[in-house]
């Protein structure tokens, strides 16, 4: 997910953090995590920036995310979900093409879902939910530099051949 812009983290985020954190994380599959395939259009900060999700097979979903401006591609990341041997479904992000790095679930619900690798840098913790058919929620949190942060990623379902729009 691009980093278009940060914010503090509200009281309310921190609350529904905390209930979120105390929710059990119930066992699932990739199969569980369908309703995040699909083309998913960013309506933050860049206007060109596109999310891609394929449908679960073989045990993983396939995404990728990529950001172009001014005709050119900015920021890009692979992303990957699947069971790790414990059984646990895990996220697990490659930013600008780094190494991945392992979120394990921690709480999901039917339509989203809550990673979290506590010893990570920024963020700690990354969020999808969709609360309705056509629009996508996405976040990522956690401490920056001591200071509580929260980015938020608002999306709509596109098709996957739809032109991308750009700055």
């Amino acid at each position: 997910m691009p980093s278009s812009f940060i914010q503090p983290i509200s009281i309310a985020a921190l609350a529904l953090a905390a209930v979120g954190a105390a929710l059990p994380a119930r066992a699932q599959s990739v199969d569980g995590m369908a309703w995040l395939a699909g083309c998913w259009r960013g309506h933050f900060g860049e206007a060109g920036t596109l999310e891609q999700w394929l449908a679960p097979a073989g045990g993983t979903m396939l995404g990728m995310s990529r950001t172009v401006k001014q005709g050119r591609t900015v920021e890009f990341e692979f992303l990957q979900l699947r069971q790790l041997a414990d059984g646990t479904l895990a996220l697990m992000p490659q930013p600008a093409g780094k190494p991945a790095t392992v979120f394990r679930l921690l709480s999901s619900g039917p339509q989203e879902a809550v990673f979290e690798n506590p010893a990570h840098d920024f963020p700690q913790r990354i969020a999808y939910a969709r609360p309705e058919e056509s629009r996508l929620l996405a976040s990522i949190e956690g401490l920056r530099e001591g200071t509580p942060r929260r980015i938020e990623f608002a999306f709509s379902r596109v098709a996957c051949e739809a032109p991308l729009e750009q700055d």
